[in-house]
This record gives structure tokens, sequence and C-alpha cells, in this order.
């Protein structure tokens, strides 16, 4: 999430490699990112190899914003409490 939050939109193989994980377990952890309607797909063809494009979805944006508020609110209690 916090890959497409920054780039926008990141292909199958860039996950890939950036997260040194074999095809079936991003493949699975995508899924569930999409099934939920976080994450859209878009297939693009680079010559005749076709390319996966993931992108977050509106819901998906706001659901990882609310995410950062929450560790932003951790931190700063942290730091109160000091």
């Amino acid at each position: 999430m916090t890959l497409l939050y920054q780039e926008k939109s990141v292909t199958f193989n860039r996950f890939k490699f950036l997260l040194g994980t074999t095809d079936g377990a991003l493949y699975t952890h995508a899924r569930k990112l999409i099934d939920a309607g976080y994450v859209n797909t878009r297939k693009q063809f680079d010559g005749d190899k076709a390319q996966t494009e993931y992108t977050l979805t509106a819901a998906g944006r706001r659901l990882f914003e609310k995410y950062l508020g929450f560790l932003e609110h951790l931190v700063k209690k942290g730091s109160a409490s000091k």
C-alpha cells in the first residue's frame, strides 16, 4: 500500500522486485486488496508481453490515509507521555 500511495501505480514485476517476494505470494496479497476494493488492476502490453499495473482506489487511498493518521496519533501520544 505504501508503494502505491507514493508512486500512484506499480507494475507486478516492480512490486515483486522491491518486495523480494514470489509471484504466488504477491498475487495472493494483491488479490485480497483487489477483492476488498482497495486496489485496481490494469493490463498493459509492452510489445508482446502483458504487464499488470496496480493503483489504489479512492477507498484504498482513504484507508491508507486513515492508517497514517492513526500512526501519527500513536507517535504523538508516545511523545507526550515521556
